[in-house]
């Protein structure tokens, strides 16, 4: 195991709600605990259909799926996908071929990582997805006008 894993800063990064759909058990399983392990909430489906139904409900940050699932493949769910907000994607596949990725990034995903992933690469993506949506909180809370100013603009 790459120490680096156990010295990182992972558990420092904000806590993200992460779609994992994944229809290898074992994978499924072995993602799940390295993620809550890193302090994030992890909500599990096996399959598209059930990735669909789940999906709107979870209020996930981020999707980690496999482009290879038994009734269909990631790049449809991603299209397929109708959320009230975008979702940072991250496609996961034993092929990494230039065509892959490519397709992966037509379809939305922002990477493409190939199995097996190293975890430190997943941790890293996963911190700058924290990094984006800290930094979308704070734009947000600048933007925001103080209810004082917000009552004189409603009176004058």
């Amino acid at each position: 195991m790459d120490d680096r894993a156990n010295n990182s800063s992972g558990r420092d990064a904000i806590p993200l709600r992460i779609l994992v759909v994944e229809n290898h058990a074992d994978t499924r399983e072995l993602l799940t605990s390295l993620l809550e392990g890193l302090g994030h909430t992890v909500v599990v489906a096996e399959s598209m259909g059930r990735a669909l139904r789940a999906a709107p409900r979870s209020k996930c940050d981020v999707l980690i799926s496999d482009i290879g699932l038994p009734d269909g493949d990631g790049w449809e769910l991603l299209g397929r996908l109708n959320l009230p907000r975008p979702m940072y994607a991250i496609a996961m596949s034993g092929y990494g071929m230039t065509s892959d990725r490519t397709r992966s990034k037509a379809a939305g995903y922002r990477h493409h990582l190939v199995k097996p992933m190293g975890i430190v690469q997943l941790e890293d993506i996963l911190r700058e997805v924290a990094q984006e949506l800290g930094k979308s909180k704070r734009v947000k809370a600048q933007t925001r006008v103080p209810a004082a100013l917000r009552v004189g603009m409603q009176d004058g």
